[in-house]
């Protein structure tokens, strides 16, 4: 038996150069000032960067996410619907003089891990959906979302909980958000057919979670901080424009046969659209010494 994947459902001051150039000098009694070039900013450099990243962390806004775009010299933070202008002022504050290094975005919705409700893995009144099948040597496990993971000790494929699939072995929210279940009951087959790989900005991707079912879009941005509303902060995340809903948490990020990601959390919807945060699957494979097959 072949499970879908998804989410859960509980029932400078800038710095500025001004370059004056001199066109030349004329004989004792005479001299030429040149042009004077507009002001051209500086770059903020890489330790400036990771300071006003860090700065935006230490701000303790909910409904953020952000992360450091070396193309641009910018920190960009998204703002969910939740989000005041006081915080906002709050968040640029802590930049103090580097505010100027903020790129301030806004996005519709709720930044909120998925959690509902449908035909999935069930376990302890929750529904999460399937990432992908992985084994360690002769055992055989999935991966799924660590806050999933969290709230089940054991998961089925029914919301009856009638038929076993097997314990959560591992877990891991906040910071990061993965989970690895076993699989005890022999009678449930696991297909593969993925190798796991790194999502790159605007790389062409899919997900498929079992309240939304097969949705995509590309990767907007890496390595992004999240600071859920009520449920923490999460780190390293890919950033991507294809929609998400409740129940479709721990499902499967992919591009063609490659495994990227499984669902986080994010805002929106699959009728309006949305921003979706996504586990890079590496992290989690390394974590629990694991592989996809």
């Amino acid at each position: 038996m072949r499970f879908i994947r998804t989410t859960l459902r509980p029932i400078s001051a800038k710095r500025t150069r001004l370059i004056a150039l001199v066109a030349g000098l004329g004989l004792a009694t005479s001299v030429l000032a040149g042009p004077t070039a507009s002001a051209a900013p500086d770059k903020p450099t890489v330790a400036e960067l990771a300071a006003v990243h860090a700065a935006v962390g230490k701000s303790d806004v909910e409904g953020v996410a952000w992360y450091t775009d070396s193309a641009t010299g910018k920190v960009v933070v998204t703002a969910d619907s939740t989000v005041t202008a006081a915080e906002l002022n709050k968040v640029r504050k802590a930049a103090g003089a580097d505010a100027d290094d903020l790129t301030i975005k806004r996005a519709a919705g709720v930044f909120k891990p998925l959690l509902g409700s449908g035909d999935a893995i069930y376990g302890s009144g929750y529904r999460c959906s399937l990432g992908f099948n992985v084994q360690s040597g002769g055992t055989y496990y999935f991966i799924t979302a660590g806050h999933c993971g969290d709230v089940a000790p054991t998961w089925y494929t029914n919301s009856a909980q009638s038929t076993l699939i097997g314990p959560t072995v591992g877990s891991s929210f906040p910071g990061n958000d993965y989970a690895l279940v076993r699989y005890d009951n022999t009678s449930l087959s696991h297909p593969g057919g993925y190798t796991a790989g790194n999502a790159y900005v605007g790389q062409s991707v899919t997900r498929d979670g079992s309240t939304t079912g097969v949705h995509s879009g590309t990767v907007t941005a890496l390595n992004v901080t999240v600071r859920y509303q009520g449920s923490g902060t999460v780190r390293g995340m890919i950033q991507t424009n294809v929609c998400a809903e409740p129940g479709d948490s721990g499902g499967a990020l992919y591009s063609g046969s490659i495994a990227l990601g499984i669902t986080s959390g994010g805002s929106g919807n699959c009728s309006s659209g949305g921003t979706t945060f996504f586990q890079p699957v590496t992290e989690a494979l390394s974590a629990y010494g694991v592989s996809i097959y």
